[in-house]
């Protein structure tokens, strides 16, 4: 499987990428300073409406950003009890 980043990854290269800052980013989306830096260091998620100001920040469309943060999270998930299968089975029959 391919690796999966944290959306903060992005974000960090992002801003290396145009010159800015986090305090920049933050003072753009009109956020706390502490929100970008919780976000960037991968201890908030990307809610679909900081999707959207992460896309017109950006550039980008908001599902890039929805989508990084689905994939992280899906990734870091636990996985579910395997017998689920067998008990959805049985309930069928």
């Amino acid at each position: 499987p391919a690796e999966v980043f944290p959306p903060g990854d992005f974000i960090r290269e992002e801003l290396v990428a145009r010159g800015w800052s986090q305090s920049d980013l933050a003072r753009i989306l009109g956020r706390p300073v502490q929100t970008i830096n919780m976000i960037v260091n991968g201890k908030k998620s990307i809610t679909a409406e900081t999707a959207k100001a992460l896309g017109l920040a950006f550039g980008t469309g908001p599902e890039l950003w929805m989508n990084l943060e689905t994939a992280f999270q899906l990734h870091t998930a636990p996985d579910p009890d395997p017998q689920i299968t067998r008990r959805a089975r049985q309930a069928v029959a």
